[in-house]
């Protein structure tokens, strides 16, 4: 887990889901096995139920799923929330995945998914795409999801653990909702243009941690300054 991505999550869970604080959600995170990190803190609240769902066991997986393109331990209309991150680059036929997305989400659910659009080669045990946005829209086109909002990280943010070297992409995307179903029906695509951007979200979030590294830095001896911030955020976030 890199720090990009967790930020990026952060502000997709602040945007999208602070309204919904408290009320029930099903949330689902493909990949979920802790690798140096999860997501798992980001939506941990009282009214949320978070699962995370992977090829094989692990810390921070309760759903272990037999084929990456047919979810049979997952029923359908099923989901509020369906979250992914550093995963679609490792399937190798993402749009086949995307049809379980929408298969699993309820009228009106949402997903938010983070994929690099750069970087190099790294293999788990596969290492098949770069996404743009275009390409995530045109994903969630063929699901027959809309897209609310999607945006690759093209500038560097200069995060600590080098993450800036993926370029981050980011997707969210709604089931369109029914008369009977409405949980996010308020979002649309006239709601990203009234509304901050997660882009700006994430700009925020960033310049909030840089601040606060100064200081702590200054609280401490000059000698300590520049090496427990970045330790412990490597720690975290690699």
């Amino acid at each position: 887990m890199h720090q990009s991505s967790y930020v990026k999550m952060e502000a997709f869970r602040e945007k999208y889901l602070t309204p919904y604080e408290n009320e029930r959600l099903a949330i689902l995170d493909l990949g979920s096995q802790d690798v140096n990190g999860s997501y798992r803190a980001i939506f941990d609240s009282p009214f949320w139920e978070y699962r995370g769902a992977d090829m094989i066991a692990g810390d921070n997986v309760n759903i272990i799923l037999s084929d990456i393109y047919n979810w049979e331990e997952l029923e359908s209309d099923s989901v509020d929330v369906f979250i992914s991150g550093q995963t679609f680059e490792h399937i190798e036929y993402i749009w086949l995945t995307m049809k379980e997305i929408q298969r699993i989400l309820k009228p009106g659910g949402l997903c938010c998914i983070i994929a690099p659009s750069g970087g190099f080669e790294h293999k788990y045990p596969v290492d098949c795409w770069r996404i743009y946005p275009d390409g995530f829209s045109a994903l969630a086109n063929y699901a027959g999801l809309e897209t609310l909002e999607v945006y690759a990280q093209w500038e560097s943010l200069n995060y600590p653990d080098g993450s800036d070297v993926w370029q981050d992409c980011i997707l969210v995307a709604k089931k369109t909702g029914s008369d009977i179903i409405k949980r996010f029906d308020g979002l649309n695509a006239a709601y990203n243009k009234e509304q901050t951007l997660l882009k700006d979200i994430v700009l925020r979030k960033v310049r909030e941690q840089a601040a606060g590294q100064k200081n702590e830095i200054g609280h401490q001896p000059q000698k300590k300054q520049h090496v427990s911030f970045y330790k412990r955020l490597k720690l975290f976030f690699t």
